[in-house]
């Protein structure tokens, strides 16, 4: 609708730009992407600069933009004197999957922080394994997250050594940067060895939600039972059906396994006025697990399963199971899948789960 509005439509994103909120940067900046508008991409990227809450924002319109609308303007931003536009430069080509050639090696190197970081993590997006050597180098980094990207993305490209245990380091003391890390690490141990790493973090406060996540993660149907242990409590019920479904492929809803919301319990930003917590439901869209009715189900279907063997989303983890999920899974399945044949082929580049529909359907189709 802003795109066939013309002049209007650009005047209401550019008006709402004042708010330098991440959606109407992301809508102004997709729109002027698209209409070529070089002087309105302008103000985008200086919002953008000012209010860091708002680069995700820019970058996902950068993502999500044609390869026609963004013809010369990545060029720009990777030439460009400017770290934070060479950036912006650098993910994009990270997002579409597209090599930036020589530029990304001189990024790895370069003084600014947020850039480097920014760099060292397409190279794992990108599969670009013969610059192992360059990760490792930047595994003492004096930027904690130049140090746990390199990680990252050695551990996509091969590196089940040195950066495994950095990175399960990382996610030990850093609660912001666990998740991210748990994504890769898990997938890429022994399951011995994320049996001994999950009941560790067991021990350390706060970290219960995380352990549970972790559990899907790893896909051994050993934890099952204890996943179901705590469906009962309101706060952790829905990832531990979500735990449950990465496991054994249930669709909790379909299956009519799910339950009611608990009465009295509250999730998410509140009415109350007094109540300054902000922060939205990280679970809203999940369904909410009965206890007993899956029970019942494992009862009936455990025999299905094999303790110590890895499942995703119901079947052992294979290459072609996993293409299988990103065609036809939940969301967060289908990143999983896609993180599963990353770490099977390490120089291949990782399958962008966030990219508009159309997009990965042509690409699930090569």
């Amino acid at each position: 609708g802003l795109k066939i509005a013309g002049d209007a439509g650009w005047k209401l994103c550019a008006d709402a730009l004042a708010k330098k909120e991440p959606g109407e940067v992301f809508a102004a900046a997709t729109l002027a992407l698209e209409n070529q508008n070089n002087e309105g991409l302008e103000q985008v990227i200086g919002i953008a600069q000012a209010e860091p809450t708002t680069v995700s924002a820019l970058v996902s319109a950068l993502g999500w933009a044609s390869r026609n609308a963004l013809r010369g303007t990545v060029r720009d931003l990777l030439v460009a004197s400017d770290p934070f536009r060479r950036r912006l430069g650098i993910a994009a080509c990270a997002i579409h999957r597209t090599d930036p050639g020589p530029i990304l090696l001189r990024a790895l190197g370069d003084t600014d922080e947020a850039l480097q970081a920014r760099a060292l993590r397409a190279v794992g997006e990108l599969g670009r394994r013969e610059l192992a050597r360059q990760l490792v180098d930047r595994f003492v980094a004096e930027s904690e997250s130049c140090r746990f990207w390199a990680a990252w993305s050695s551990v996509l490209t091969g590196n089940r050594h040195e950066a495994l245990q950095l990175l399960s380091l990382v996610a030990n003391i850093d609660a912001v940067l666990r998740p991210h890390a748990m994504h890769v690490a898990l997938r890429a141990m022994p399951l011995g060895e994320s049996r001994r790493w999950l009941k560790s973090l067991r021990d350390t406060e706060g970290s219960l939600r995380d352990v549970l996540v972790g559990a899907g993660i790893a896909g051994d149907p050993n934890y099952v039972p204890w996943l179901i242990s705590h469906m009962d409590t309101p706060a952790l019920a829905r990832v531990a059906g979500e735990a449950f479904a990465m496991i054994t492929g249930v669709d909790l809803a379909y299956e009519d396994l799910d339950g009611e919301w608990p009465e009295g319990f509250e999730a998410g930003p509140t009415d109350h006025p007094e109540d300054e917590d902000v922060e939205l439901d990280p679970d809203e869209n999940l369904p909410w697990p009965s206890r007993e009715l899956i029970q019942g189900w494992w009862k009936a279907n455990a025999g299905r399963f094999e303790n110590g063997q890895r499942y995703l989303v119901g079947k052992p983890v294979s290459r072609a199971h996993c293409r299988q999920v990103l065609r036809t899974g939940f969301q967060r399945q289908r990143t999983a899948a896609a993180t599963e044949l990353a770490l099977m082929d390490s120089d291949a580049p990782l399958f962008e789960t966030r990219a508009p529909g159309f997009r990965q359907q042509r690409q699930l189709a090569d």
